[in-house]
């Protein structure tokens, strides 16, 4: 992605569907570059209209009528409403007859990473038009005759026989020697001391939000709370 943003001559924007994945890639969210809420959308909706969330800048505008490559990254990530909803945004200010305005699109991301969040009453919302909240249930994407690019070697591993076990779990069929190899490594009654700096990896936000509840009440000091002063212009969103 780096070198395509230093090489390429196209009038590219990254996007990606979350700020911390937005940063590392060089870009900016989904929601902010194309003002949307975060409300689930339902296909067909129009966004003409006086509902100024969807009015932009005249910079703005001049940005996506002029953009030739549309980059997002963690694709994993953006539901397929929210592909069809970059559709109709892109249709609206570009060429309306062509999936996505006519915009090229780079997708990236890792299928087995992070899923597309969503609750069961956004689920109960979609469900009657999308097979899958995945961005490849996109009612767009579907007219789109589109190009898969699998990246096959690991980077970030140099150990072939870890690099197996880490393939094996994460295609959710790991070998009995693979789960004996991780099981080898725990150690049940490991507790680290405070100042060593461990850092400790859940699951859930619920684990974690319990286990630094549980470490914060161990704290014998008292509770300050503080109070904000806001002044000045300061808008609600």
């Amino acid at each position: 992605l780096r070198r395509l943003k230093e090489r390429s001559p196209k009038r590219m924007v990254v996007v990606a569907p979350t700020g911390v994945a937005a940063i590392n890639a060089g870009g900016v969210t989904i929601h902010s570059f194309f003002q949307f809420p975060l409300a689930p959308y339902i296909p067909n909706t129009s966004f003409k209209g006086s509902d100024e969330k969807y009015r932009f800048s005249k910079e703005k505008k001049n940005i996506i009528r002029t953009l030739d490559l549309l980059v997002i990254d963690e694709i994993s990530m953006v539901r397929a409403d929210l592909l069809d909803q970059i559709d109709t945004v892109l249709r609206l200010h570009k060429d309306r007859h062509r999936p996505f305005g006519g915009v090229q699109l780079l997708m990236i991301g890792d299928l087995q990473q992070l899923s597309p969040v969503i609750t069961d009453e956004e689920f109960q919302l979609l469900s009657p038009y999308y097979s899958s909240p995945y961005f490849f249930g996109s009612r767009a994407l579907a007219g789109v005759d589109y190009v898969t690019i699998e990246l096959k070697e690991v980077y970030r591993q140099q150990d072939s026989h870890f690099i197996s076990i880490l393939n094996s779990v994460r295609s959710g069929r790991p070998s009995m020697e693979a789960i004996q190899a991780l099981n080898s490594r725990y150690e049940p009654h490991f507790v680290p001391s405070a100042d060593e700096g461990y850092i400790r990896l859940t699951t859930h936000n619920q684990i974690a939000d319990n286990y630094n509840a549980q470490q914060l009440s161990l704290i014998d000091e008292p509770i300050h709370s503080f109070d904000a002063e806001v002044s000045g212009n300061f808008p609600e969103y």
